[in-house]
Order: C-alpha cells, then structure tokens, then sequence
C-alpha cells in the first residue's frame, strides 16, 4: 500500500490558502481516480485509489498543519509501510509560485508539517513533493502569508501547479521516485 499524504489545515476557513496545496493536490489524485468518499480515518480524511493497479491510500491529515505527522505515522504503522511507500506533499514558500520540487528526504526547510512528520517518523528518510507558493513581502509575517489565499494571477498557476503535482504522484507510483525526479523536476528547471 502506497501512501500520499497532502499537508493543510482543516476547515472551511482555510480552503483555497497557500498552506493547504497538499489537500488540494490530494484531492485532485481522488477525481482523476474516482476516489470512494472520503472517511475519517488515522486523524485524517482518506481514501483509496487505484493507480496502475497499485493501491494507494490518501491522506489529508486533520490534525492541522503542525501536527501532521502524527496521521501519517498512524497510517504507516497501521499499514506496516516501508518509508520508500510514503510521499507527503506541502506547500513551500521557498519556492516560487507553482513550482515544484521533488526530494527522496532531506529536511523540513522551516516547514512546520514536514517536521513534524520528521519528528513522528524519527527520520528524513521519505519522499516529498513541495509545491512552491511564493516568498512574503519583506516585514510580512511569514504565517499570516501562509493562510492567505492566492492572487487571481497566482490561483491560475496554481491551478496547473496541482495538475502537474498530481501527476509527478501519479509517475512517483506508476514508476518510481527516480523517474518523477527526472522528468518533473528537470521539467519545472525548463519552465524558468
């Protein structure tokens, strides 16, 4: 079982904001898929999916955004998953709007779920797809940036941003991390 989990807050009040990119992708791989609905479980909205005749469990955690590696460490143990099974997806506002950066570990880079997901899992060793979502204006406060929602102009990039991160998961199952490195990075480089 191949688990993705998408990192935001729950909640109307945040839908549509810069930190809940992960829901939204997450729940674009449901309608591409014909996802179940969604259930509560291990403290998240999940569902599963089929891709390539692999399952795959989908997460939103709700447990908001600093505590989510609690959800997908319930879900991996409850699974027995091996880490290489696992991808989290998060917003990242070190990178520029819409694009993506996709890593076999590394560090949470300031970004409060992926370090609890680090803390909970006791190690960086698992795959993550960030999607960039701008820098703050210098004297901005870097949280109330976060739970803004996009520009016109930006939710329009935005839009393809969540397409092409649904579908470097879709390549990350269908075949392999290496492989959506390859292609999604290396195409995002030629998008600059």
């Amino acid at each position: 079982m191949k688990i993705v989990a998408g990192l935001g807050n729950p909640g109307r009040k945040y839908s549509g904001t810069r930190h809940n990119v992960g829901f939204e992708v997450v729940s674009e791989l449901g309608k591409r898929f014909s996802a179940e609905s969604w259930r509560n479980r291990f403290e998240s909205e999940a569902t599963e999916i089929q891709i390539a005749g692999e399952r795959v469990l989908l997460l939103a955690p709700q447990t908001f955004m600093n505590l989510s590696g609690r959800s997908i460490k319930n879900a991996v143990d409850f699974y027995k998953s091996p880490l290489s099974e696992l991808l989290v997806i998060c917003d990242d506002l070190n990178l520029d709007v819409g694009r993506l950066r996709l890593r076999a570990s590394g560090t949470a880079g300031g970004q409060k779920g992926l370090k609890n997901t680090i803390d909970q899992l006791g190690t960086t060793e698992f795959a993550r797809l960030r999607v960039g979502i701008g820098r703050p204006d210098p004297g901005q406060d870097t949280v109330s940036f976060v739970l803004q929602t996009f520009t016109k102009a930006e939710r329009e990039t935005m839009i393809e941003a969540v397409d092409r991160a649904a579908s470097a998961t879709e390549t990350w199952v269908r075949d392999g991390l290496a492989a959506a490195m390859n292609v999604f990075n290396r195409a995002d480089d030629s998008a600059r």
